[in-house]
């Protein structure tokens, strides 16, 4: 918890002081499920270190990326569930080792009230979430599906700051709501443009950058 102050200074000390003691830290390796969609929320977490994806599945199984969140970010649409008692609306996966600190929901009212740097992290947590998503519905209306996946990975970088993409190709396509086929034919066309490297479940994007 040392570090925890040091990285969310801006909040009160007595806050801080709750969040010690009232937190609990866990860790999640890269894949794993934070929060399924359907599911209601009883703990929402802050995160120490690493990466969280958010994002929407449709009927037919594909995923729609939302959003990522690192260190000092807050899933705004998850606590928009856990304040209104609703069940998540969002899938939220770790897509490398995160740390965070898991929260009772039941404080989030209470904090809001109790103290002001809290409501003020949450409020900009929600105007930058909002942002976000204007991007994602402007990516999907405005961009043909070869700007969305170079947009993919400048997005992936500027959240995590990696120039290499570990993965598959259908996993490609299912963030941007395509087929695998597609998606191959595109990054073999970008490769050849001299944009990335390819290699077996691998790809070198810095190029790109």
């Amino acid at each position: 918890m040392k570090d925890f102050r040091k990285q969310y200074n801006f909040l009160e000390k007595e806050l801080l002081d709750e969040i010690r003691e009232k937190g609990v830290i866990k860790t999640f390796h890269a894949g794993e499920s934070l929060l399924r969609e359907g599911q209601f929320i009883s703990s929402f977490p802050l995160i120490l270190k690493g990466l969280i994806r958010i994002s929407r599945t449709s009927e037919q199984g594909n995923e729609l990326l939302l959003y990522y969140l690192r260190e000092n970010e807050v899933c705004a649409m998850s606590l928009t569930c856990c304040m209104a008692s609703m069940k998540s609306s969002i899938m939220a996966y770790a897509e490398e080792e995160t740390e965070v600190i898991m929260l009772p929901v039941a404080l989030l009212d209470e904090w809001m009230c109790k103290y002001q740097t809290w409501k003020q992290f949450v409020m900009q947590s929600y105007q930058l979430r909002f942002r976000e998503l204007i991007e994602t519905v402007d990516t999907l209306a405005f961009m043909k599906l070869d700007e969305r996946l170079v947009n993919f990975f400048k997005t992936r970088h500027s959240k995590s700051g990696e120039t290499t993409f570990y993965g598959t190709h259908q996993y490609l396509a299912l963030q941007l709501n395509s087929s695998r086929e597609v998606i191959s034919r595109l990054l073999k066309k970008l490769e050849n443009e001299g944009k990335i490297e390819l290699s077996r479940n691998f790809i070198d994007f810095h190029m790109l950058l």
